[in-house]
């Protein structure tokens, strides 16, 4: 006899904070602005978010030893162009499909994780957040809600 294992889906719960924020700035500007204004060191990731081989999400991370914080900024949306094989006049069209990193945020441009112990900065970030220039809002997402954790394991 086999014996199978399954993993609840409270085996990966970790201690941490998301933040959903909307802004027409590029990643690399808004990650400026964060490290400007939040006195953090984000940096691109050695490598993206690759959800199921459809996409590719850009992420920034910096491990703040001093607070035993990580924080990770990730974009929420990824563009995959693909190339239609056709043998007609059209035969050089491209189809562009959209991917968001959490389905059920697709309003939302890019979220601010922060992993921690014990200690709430809800109210400082929120009002940092807000004092970026080109950030519409920024709010809490209560992470319970969400129904595709899976993919903001880092």
């Amino acid at each position: 006899m086999i014996t199978t294992y399954k993993f609840s889906d409270n085996f990966y719960e970790e201690d941490y904070s998301l933040f959903a924020i909307h802004s027409n700035l590029e990643d690399f500007s808004l990650v400026y602005a964060l490290n400007g204004i939040l006195n953090t060191r984000l940096k691109r990731a050695s490598s993206d978010i690759d959800i199921s081989n459809k996409s590719l999400f850009p992420i920034y991370e910096w491990k703040d030893t001093i607070n035993e914080r990580n924080w990770a900024l990730i974009v929420n949306t990824s563009i995959k162009e693909e190339y239609l094989k056709r043998n007609d006049l059209f035969s050089e069209d491209s189809t562009s499909t959209v991917y968001h990193l959490l389905p059920e945020f697709k309003e939302v441009d890019y979220f601010l994780k922060i992993e921690q112990e014990g200690e709430d900065l809800e109210d400082w970030l929120l009002e940092s957040l807000l004092k970026i220039a080109k950030v519409v809002t920024a709010y809490p997402i209560d992470v319970s809600t969400i129904k595709s954790k899976q993919n903001l394991i880092l």
